[in-house]
C-alpha cells in the first residue's frame, strides 16, 4: 500500500522556493515523523482531503478548534454574512461584546477580556498586564507547556520546539528569557522552592492546566489546587493559558471542570470558529489596567475582527445549546478511539501507554506502569514523555497516514476528536491502527 502524493509533491517544491521549509508553521513539514506532507484543498466534517484526491480522517482539527468538524454550516453561514458587510473595520462592532458575553457566561472568572488576532498574542498580552499589576518581573511557567512564540515564554516550550529539537530559539537574547523559570509540571515542591528563592518577585505563575504541547498530559489529584494556594498566599497571579482546552474540554474549559478560579485566563482559535482570533481576560481589577484606562498598552488593528467575532458566535451558540450532553458524547467517542488502538498495539506486543481527558488525547510510545483505577497516569510531564519511542510514532503515523488517517505529526502533540467523527470513523481508525500495528511488527 501506498500513498500517491504527486501534486503535493510538486506544490511543496513550489512553496520551498518561497517560505522557509515550504511551511508556514513548522510542524507541517513533517520532519519529527518522516515521509511527504500532503497539501489540504479542503475539509468537511470529519475529513481533510489533498490536492491528490486523497481522503483522510482528521485528528488535529485545525490544532483543537474544530469541535464540531470542518465547514461546521452555523459557522460557515455567519462568516459569509459577515464578509458581506466587510471584512475589516478597524473600529468597534456590536459582534464584540455578544461574543464576549457567551465567553463569560462560561468562564465567569473572566469579568472583563479584549480580544486579540492568536493565541500568542493572548499570552503575551497577559503576561504584560500581570507584571503590571503584581509590579514583579519574575514569572513561572513549565516544560513542554508551549505558550507562543513570543521571546520571554519560548523556554523549554514542548511542541513544535521539542519535535524539532531545537533549545529554545535563536534570536531570543538571554537577557529576555532572564526572569522566566521553567520547573516540571505535576511538582509543587519545585513551585515552593522558586517562591522560596525569589520571595515577592513572581508576578504568576503561567501554565497549560491541562498540557498539549508536550502530549495531553493531566494534572496530579491536587496540583492545580496546590498552585491556587501558593499564588494566593505569595501575592502572585495564576494565569491559566487555555488556549487548547477552553471550550474544548468542556464549556467552562478546565477550570469549569475541576472548580479552580483562575486571575487571568487566555482562548484562542476555538473561541472564532478556526478564524485567527484570541483572548485574554480575568478579575475585572486586573483587567482595568490596559489602556485607555490604565497604564499597560496593548493594541491591534485586527482585534475583534467582524469575521471571527461572527463565527465565534455561531460556534459558541452551538456549544452553549449542546450543554453536557454534547461533551459526554464527545468524550465516549474519543474513549472508544483512543482505547481501541492501545488494545490493538497491545495485542501485536507494541508498549504505548494513553493519556485521555474528553476529546483530546495522545498514544505514548512507551511502556504504561499505570495500574488499574490509578488516578496518575504514566506520562506526568515532559521529561516522561521525552521517554517515547519517537522513531516507532513516526512509522505509526506513516502507516496510518497511507490508510487515510491522519494524526498530529508530531509524539509531543495532542490528538482531538469532533462531533463530526461517528461510529464508520470509529471503526475505520481502529482497522488502521490494526493494519499498521501488523505493519510494524512483521518479520
Amino acid at each position: 500500500m501506498s500513498l500517491v502524493l504527486d501534486r503535493s509533491r510538486a506544490l511543496q517544491t513550489r512553496a520551498e522556493a518561497l517560505i522557509p521549509g515550504g511551511v508556514d508553521s513548522p510542524v507541517r513539514a513533517f520532519r519529527a515523523v518522516g515521509g511527504e506532507p500532503p497539501f489540504v484543498v479542503r475539509a468537511q466534517g470529519a475529513y481533510l482531503f489533498d490536492a491528490d484526491g486523497n481522503r483522510y480522517i482528521d485528528y488535529f482539527g485545525s490544532w483543537g478548534p474544530m469541535i464540531c468538524g470542518h465547514a461546521f454550516p452555523p459557522v460557515i453561514d455567519a462568516v459569509r454574512e459577515a464578509a458581506l458587510h466587510s471584512t475589516s473595520f478597524g473600529a468597534s462592532t456590536p459582534a464584540e461584546a455578544e461574543l464576549a458575553q457567551l465567553i463569560q457566561d462560561a468562564m465567569p472568572s473572566m469579568q472583563k477580556l479584549r480580544f486579540v488576532s492568536s493565541g500568542t498574542e493572548a499570552v503575551m498580552s497577559a503576561v504584560r498586564v500581570a507584571r503590571a499589576f503584581t509590579n514583579r518581573k519574575r514569572l513561572i511557567k513549565f516544560e513542554g507547556c508551549y505558550h507562543g512564540h513570543s521571546d520571554a515564554l519560548l523556554v523549554k516550550a514542548g511542541s513544535g520546539v521539542a519535535t524539532l529539537g531545537i533549545p529554545g530559539s535563536a534570536g531570543i537574547p538571554p537577557e529576555t528569557t532572564q526572569f522566566t523559570a521553567a520547573l516540571p509540571y505535576n511538582d509543587l515542591d519545585a513551585v515552593e522552592a522558586h517562591f522560596r528563592t525569589y520571595p515577592g518577585e513572581v508576578a504568576c505563575v503561567l501554565l497549560e492546566p491541562v498540557v498539549g504541547n508536550a502530549g495531553t498530559i493531566l494534572p496530579d489529584p491536587g496540583y492545580l489546587e496546590g498552585l491556587r494556594r501558593i499564588t494566593e498566599r505569595e501575592g502572585a497571579l495564576l494565569l491559566f493559558d487555555e488556549v487548547m482546552t477552553g471550550f474544548r474540554l468542556a464549556l467552562g474549559g478546565v477550570q469549569g471542570l475541576y472548580g479552580i478560579t483562575p486571575d487571568l485566563t487566555t482562548l484562542g482559535k476555538i473561541i472564532g470558529g478556526g478564524l485567527p482570533v484570541g483572548a485574554f481576560g480575568g478579575r475585572a481589577d486586573i483587567m482595568d489596567q490596559l489602556a485607555p484606562f490604565g497604564p499597560v498598552y496593548q493594541a491591534g488593528t485586527l482585534s475583534g475582527n467582524p469575521l471571527a467575532m461572527a463565527a465565534g458566535i455561531a460556534q459558541l451558540t452551538a456549544l452553549h445549546a449542546g450543554g453536557q450532553a454534547f461533551y459526554d458524547r464527545l468524550a465516549t467517542t474519543t474513549q472508544h478511539i483512543a482505547e481501541g488502538v492501545q488494545q490493538a498495539a497491545h495485542q501485536q506486543g507494541i508498549a504505548l501507554t494513553t493519556n485521555r481527558i474528553g476529546s483530546m488525547f495522545t498514544w505514548f510510545f512507551q511502556p504504561s506502569s499505570k495500574a488499574a483505577g490509578d488516578p496518575v497516569n504514566t506520562v506526568r510531564n515532559f521529561h516522561d514523555a521525552s521517554a517515547s519511542d519517537t522513531a516507532l510514532f513516526g512509522r505509526f503515523h506513516r502507516s496510518m497516514l497511507k490508510r487515510g488517517v491522519w494524526l498530529p505529526p508530531s509524539q509531543f502533540e495532542a490528538a482531538f476528536v469532533s462531533s463530526a467523527h461517528t461510529h464508520a470513523e470509529v471503526e475505520a481508525t481502529l482497522n488502521a491502527a490494526r493494519e499498521s500495528f501488523a505493519e510494524l511488527t512483521a518479520p
